[in-house]
């Protein structure tokens, strides 16, 4: 008998619809699925086979789903392992994937639409605004899991580009003392809590507000920070679609209102 394949999912981060066409399909074919149930919806697997065995690993440990996944594809079995958001973001995929090879068991990981971009989607924002910031960090505050000096927030926010600030919501004050010493305290801060669930919620705020906001929101979890300093720059017209911007699609000072036929 061959063995299985064990599929990291991203679930996206909340909203179904949002899960890829890929995601979808591997959760169809599964005969094990083991989902993230703090995190992740139940209608994301729903899409589940009616023979398949459905497992929230909220309650268990790493090796208690290893030995799922384990006893699954050894006997053939294709498993699809659902992750919130983006797998390769603040997850679990290393440890698990390394048990897995040493098991023997092929994996493979299915990218998924991360808490950050469907945010800055949701409130109809650029992480990036030509000239006036080009950079994204993603970071996030020491708590439980620490986090190197060298990537201390306030060394970050020093940078001056947009930050993307997971699991921090429970050190909304140390996140402000951190932007404040780098930032000014009216640079803009959207608060996005539970994004693409029924409740999501998202809020402006400043690094001024910070912490009082989330404190009145009652934000402790499944809340990401995005911090723009770059927001309420004027900024400058985007290069490619500039008329004396010349690409292989487009030579400088074409008509704009004709533009040359490229057909093959």
């Amino acid at each position: 008998m061959s063995t299985g394949i064990v599929s990291f999912i991203g679930a996206g981060p909340g909203d179904p619809e949002l899960l890829t066409i890929k995601g979808r399909a591997r959760i169809q074919s599964a005969d094990l699925v083991l989902y993230a149930g703090s995190l992740v919806p139940p209608e994301v697997v729903a899409c589940a086979s009616p023979d398949a065995r459905v497992v929230d690993s909220a309650p268990l440990t790493l090796e208690q789903c290893h030995a799922l996944m384990r006893e699954c594809a050894l006997g053939g079995g294709q498993v699809a392992r659902v992750h919130t958001g983006d797998p390769s973001l603040y997850g679990t995929v290393r440890e698990q994937m390394l048990l897995l090879q040493a098991d023997g068991i092929p994996c493979e990981v299915i990218p998924g639409v991360t808490a950050a971009f469907a945010a800055a989607a949701a409130a109809g924002i650029s992480l990036t605004v030509p000239e006036a910031g080009q950079s994204l960090i993603i970071t996030r505050m020491a708590g439980r899991t620490p986090v190197p000096e060298k990537e201390r927030l306030r060394h970050l926010a020093a940078h001056g580009c947009s930050l993307a600030i997971y699991l921090s919501a429970g050190h909304a004050e140390a996140v402000q003392a951190e932007l404040l010493d780098m930032l000014p305290p009216e640079t803009p801060v959207l608060c996005a809590c539970r994004v693409g669930w029924p409740d999501a919620l998202l809020h402006e705020a400043t690094v001024a507000t910070l912490a009082e906001d989330v404190r009145t929101l009652g934000l402790t979890r499944q809340t990401v920070f995005l911090v723009l300093p770059g927001q309420r720059a004027a900024g400058a017209r985007s290069r490619l679609y500039a008329p004396d911007f010349s690409h292989g699609w487009r030579d400088a000072g074409e008509d704009a209102a004709n533009p040359p036929s490229r057909l093959p």
